[in-house]
């Protein structure tokens, strides 16, 4: 079992690949759209610079002689190694499945809140946290005000390092299927607020007002069935 100290070296290389791996992501996104936004401005002459919506179309890419055929693919498997390398960070430090799952949390939730961190920085983008973003690509276009995915990604961070500083101390930290199944409904039920706008958003329209009684439903049953977990670990080991 993982000792304190190799709590802190591990929640450290987790912090520190998340937020590196943040800027890289950022960086990307700056290239990106200054590859995309002279187009944008041609087909939407009254949007705000580095403003995602409404989306170019497929359509309208190959009208304007861009490769979709090779670029489109490209990002994708990009978005797909992003994951990959996200999972790699969590089997490196993991002993059995439930720390590998909370170190690809960690990273993935700290990677996240930081791409934005660093994007505000580089681009002055988002506004606000009610600015929407597209936040994902695979397998329909995910959408959302900032807020959203943070909110996530914090609850990701403080429950990864929580369930790996319980087992560092010499307690397994034990979810009962119930547990399990809170957090995999919650997850889809976030998942389905985010892509709920994905064909209007896919036929280059506007995304409608983000559903977040939806998102909160998702986000309340995926922390409270952790808080659940938790409290039922404290009374196992009093």
């Amino acid at each position: 079992m993982a000792t304190k100290l190799n709590f802190r070296r591990i929640a450290a290389a987790l912090l520190l690949f998340g937020i590196s791996f943040g800027y890289v992501e950022a960086a990307v996104v700056v290239y990106l759209r200054t590859i995309y936004n002279p187009i944008r401005a041609r087909l939407h002459p009254g949007t705000a610079p580095n403003d995602l919506f409404p989306l170019i179309t497929l359509p309208q890419l190959a009208a304007e002689k861009v490769p979709v055929q090779r670029l489109l693919p490209i990002e994708i498997l990009r978005e797909a190694a992003t994951l990959a390398m996200l999972i790699a960070a969590g089997l490196a430090v993991g002993r059995t499945g439930r720390q590998w799952t909370a170190a690809f949390v960690v990273a993935m939730g700290t990677w996240d809140i930081f791409f934005y961190v660093f994007l505000k920085v580089l681009t002055g983008w988002p506004a606000s946290l009610l600015t929407w973003d597209i936040l994902f690509l695979i397998p329909v276009p995910w959408a959302g005000p900032v807020l959203a995915p943070v909110l996530v990604a914090l609850s990701m961070v403080a429950g990864g390092l929580t369930l790996l500083r319980v087992e560092a101390g010499g307690v397994e930290f034990r979810a009962m299927g119930r547990h399990w199944a809170g957090l995999v409904v919650g997850a889809v039920i976030i998942l389905t607020s985010f892509v709920w706008d994905a064909p209007t958003l896919m036929a280059g329209g506007m995304p409608h007002p983000f559903r977040w009684g939806v998102f909160a439903l998702g986000e309340g049953i995926g922390i409270m069935s952790f808080l659940h977990a938790y409290r039922a670990n404290r009374v196992i080991k009093t």
